[in-house]
């Protein structure tokens, strides 16, 4: 709608330009304003409607050869009846026939070119915009690779610990991790996944955990059902709780605890990682895993995608992901 009413008003232009140029020769400017228009919005109007639906180079060329003199006759028809004045019989009809024609095929010819440079246009940005998709999923893909290989050395080096200590022990630990390898690969094969599906890796990452640290690891999370089924990027949460268990409960003499809390509203999804852990220590960032998290943040959602870190009052600390929905 908006581009038909933008040819509308450049062709008004386009034909008073025209009226007054003749004006400067021929008749009186009125006159020579009504016969512009009539025969500037014949022309128009019929002609677009061809290079709209006839999209064939050579069929539309063939088309128009007809339906361009066509309009300009119709338009001088018009313009006789409107101003009473002229007629087909008119000795000067065939050269405003003629002039016309002239205008018209300057009409057309600009509106064609103008057609090809927009769609030209349209493709360079949907190529441009399909690239850009391409390299966000790669980038992505690349940041998600980097965690899990991580999470899986360090597992396999506790099962390679066990073996021999608690053969018993490993077995199990060999268990919990096939568990979260079928998750995994099946989050990853998915086109679409929610947080409900996040937090059920995060439940056997967490059982995984528990094998090697006993009771000094406790969780428990507090995730609405309206929550649960917000769409939600793989393998977001794990390095928070990673970088919790590693830097607060790890260190911490007895243990602590992880929680994991969402809250929404109309635009936004928060989720807390918080630990009774030791607390930040000075200037930490959390490393690879949180920067990670960060730079997938970015990519996905700019600025409106945010992770933040801070001490809690009576020890440990908060990871809150703020997401757009």
């Amino acid at each position: 709608m908006k581009k038909a009413l933008l040819y509308v008003i450049i062709s008004f232009l386009f034909n008073t330009a025209i009226a007054i140029v003749l004006n400067m020769y021929l008749a009186a400017f009125w006159h020579q304003f009504i016969y512009s228009q009539c025969i500037g919005f014949s022309v128009l109007s019929i002609n677009m409607g061809v290079a709209h639906y006839v999209k064939h180079h050579i069929r539309r060329m063939a088309v128009l050869s007809i339906t361009l003199p066509g309009s300009v006759a119709f338009g001088l028809t018009l313009a006789f009846a409107i101003t009473g004045t002229g007629s087909w019989g008119d000795e000067y009809v065939l050269k405003t026939m003629a002039i016309g024609l002239f205008f018209g095929l300057i009409g057309v010819i600009t509106f064609l070119l103008y057609e090809r440079i927009e769609m030209e246009i349209s493709q360079r940005k949907l190529i441009k915009g399909e690239s850009e998709k391409r390299e966000i999923e790669a980038n992505l893909k690349m940041l998600q690779a980097q965690i899990e290989p991580h999470f899986l050395f360090n597992t396999l080096a506790n099962v390679s610990c066990l073996i021999d200590s608690d053969p018993q022990l490993a077995k199990k630990l060999l268990e919990r991790l096939n568990d979260w390898l079928r998750v995994a690969l099946a989050r990853a094969r998915s086109n679409s996944a929610n947080l409900g599906d996040e937090l059920g890796m995060l439940e056997n990452y967490l059982q995984i955990l528990k094998i090697r640290f006993g009771e000094r690891l406790r969780w428990h999370i507090d995730v609405p059902e309206d929550a649960r089924l917000t769409v939600f990027p793989p393998m977001l949460l794990q390095p928070l709780v990673e970088n919790a268990v590693r830097h607060g409960i790890e260190p911490k003499l007895g243990g602590g605890e992880i929680g994991i809390r969402a809250t929404t509203d109309a635009s936004t999804l928060r989720i807390e990682v918080s630990d009774t852990g030791v607390g930040l220590m000075g200037d930490e960032s959390g490393g690879a895993g949180l920067a990670n998290v960060r730079a997938r943040l970015a990519t996905l959602f700019g600025a409106k995608g945010r992770l933040t870190l801070e001490n809690m009052t009576g020890g440990g600390v908060a990871a809150t992901l703020e997401l757009p929905k």
